[in-house]
Order: structure tokens, then sequence, then C-alpha cells
């Protein structure tokens, strides 16, 4: 389990396209300071196992699946990413539940800067739209953020809008991410599991 709070921003500095798959190799000094074979890392929100440790730098083996399911499909070496070690017991929670399982890829539709915060606003798939709520929580590249905006356009259809500080703009890759690019969403999955429970509830007393 992640929590969304970024520790560094790492680089792709390898890709190798396999069958049906594709190999990273990503340099992150700090989250493989105490990294082990087998330990998981968020990569841009998707929760990924580390294969081979080297150097401050860590490879991944990245599915077919998760590649068509996620933005890493478009990623190569140079590109920056958001990391994250899963979360130890005891550690401090920092932003909210992140299970690093991207639900969908929306698309940047626009940035405006202000003197000390940005407004990003991003189109979201319309079958993720119902989990978004103003006020609640959004993993974007594995950012825990909060929800400033929803609404609805005739071009883009369903978006969302989220209000960064300096701080998130400098440690994450919101800072240097332009219009139309492609980032990985995870909604709250406390959402998906109201959803369920109530949907289980309502087949029961049809019954």
């Amino acid at each position: 389990m992640f929590t969304g709070i970024v520790e560094e921003r790492g680089e792709i500095i390898g890709r190798e396209d396999l069958a049906e798959a594709a190999r990273f190799r990503i340099r992150g000094p700090l989250v493989t300071s105490d990294a082990s074979f087998g330990d998981s890392i968020a990569v841009n929100g998707v929760c990924l196992t580390v294969v081979e440790l080297d150097d401050g730098a860590f490879t991944v083996d990245v599915m077919a699946e998760t590649l068509r399911r996620s933005s890493l499909d478009n990623l190569g070496p140079g590109a920056t990413v958001n990391l994250e070690r899963a979360m130890a017991a005891g550690g401090r929670f920092g932003g909210h539940i992140v299970q690093g399982h991207v639900d969908g890829v929306g698309t940047v539709v626009s940035v405006w800067p202000s003197e000390n915060w940005t407004v990003v606003r991003i189109a979201v798939p319309g079958d993720l739209s119902r989990y978004v709520v103003e006020k609640g929580s959004i993993t974007i590249d594995g950012i825990s953020l909060t929800v400033s905006s929803i609404g609805r356009d005739d071009d883009r259809g369903d978006w969302l809008e989220v209000s960064l500080i300096p701080t998130t703009l400098s440690e994450t890759t919101l800072g240097i991410t332009a219009t139309d690019a492609r980032v990985n969403l995870e909604v709250d999955v406390i959402a998906k599991y109201v959803e369920r429970l109530h949907g289980a509830g309502r087949a029961e007393g049809q019954q």
C-alpha cells in the first residue's frame, strides 16, 4: 500500500520491449537506498516489483495489461517519473489509501498558473467520474491530491481540477506536465467498495 506522497522524481534510463511486456530501468537513489529484490515501488502511481538493483537504479517488468491500462507505455529513456516506496507498518500516513492499481488514464486539459498555486484541469474517463467528488481524494500519477472542482463540457466530457502548491509542482512531475499529457488516475478505493456493497445490498433486497 502507498499514500500518494511522492518521495522523489526518478528518471527512466532504459527500456526493453519484450513479448507482451516491457522492462524499465529507473534511476531513483532515495527509493533504492533500502530496497531489496521483490520490493514494491510505485512508478507514476503504478505498483511495480523490483527485479534488479544496481547503483541507485532499479529494474521492473511491466506486463502488457499494465501498459494498456496506464500511461507507462508512452514513456522511454529520459522521462521523469514519480517514485514512492510501499508504506512501512507504523509509518506516517501523509496522503490517503493508494493501492497502486491504476483505474484509468486522464488527459491534462489546461494548466492555469498563478503566483501562489496552479490549477490543473484533467479530463476523466466517463466510467470513473462517478467516483470523483469535490474535496475528495484522487491519485494522479501517484500523487495524493484533493479535488478542488468537478464539471463537464461538450468537448472533453467529465473533468476534475486540482490546485497545486509550489512544493507539489517542484517535487513531482505535475510541475513539468504539459497540456494534452496523459496521466494515471486511481480513484478512492473506499468509493468503489461503497458502490459494490450498496449494489449487493439492493440485489439481496430484491430476492
